[in-house]
């Protein structure tokens, strides 16, 4: 693979890095990169061993482990602040990613003790909550 190919690549990349939490459609990526839809995942594979929608996954569930171990929110604010659109298509991912659902992932990080951050700061964070709002 030539460099400015890369390049274009990992500019995709970035994008998704940066925006996984929106929700990302593979060919507006594709069209940031420069790239048809079916041309750029097959590109995006030989880069980098997987389909944009499975790294875009992998990242969300990096993400969402996180959150399970730290914050204190439930499966479901969870799955819809990392990007994820159904419950269902999460904890699939997630498990076979982690090899244990969400909640036990949750349950086992947690039986060390420590306590959990409250839901309400970590959406505030997260930009879960308007602050612009007439009082």
């Amino acid at each position: 693979m030539d460099t400015a190919l890369l390049r274009r690549m990992r500019l995709a990349k970035d994008a998704m890095d940066r925006d996984w939490a929106e929700p990302l459609d593979v060919a507006a990526v594709a069209a940031r990169a420069g790239y048809s839809r079916y041309h750029f995942v097959r590109l995006f594979n030989e880069a980098y061993g997987e389909t944009p929608g499975r790294y875009l996954a992998r990242r969300r569930i990096e993400r969402a482990q996180e959150l399970l171990r730290t914050a204190n929110l439930t499966v479901t604010e969870i799955c819809l602040l990392v990007g994820f659109t159904s419950l269902g298509t999460f904890c699939t991912r997630f498990k076979e990613q982690t090899g244990v659902t969400p909640t036990e992932f949750r349950r086992r990080a947690r039986a060390g003790g420590g306590t959990a951050v409250p839901g309400c700061f970590v959406l505030l964070w997260a930009g879960g909550f308007r602050t612009d709002r007439p009082r």
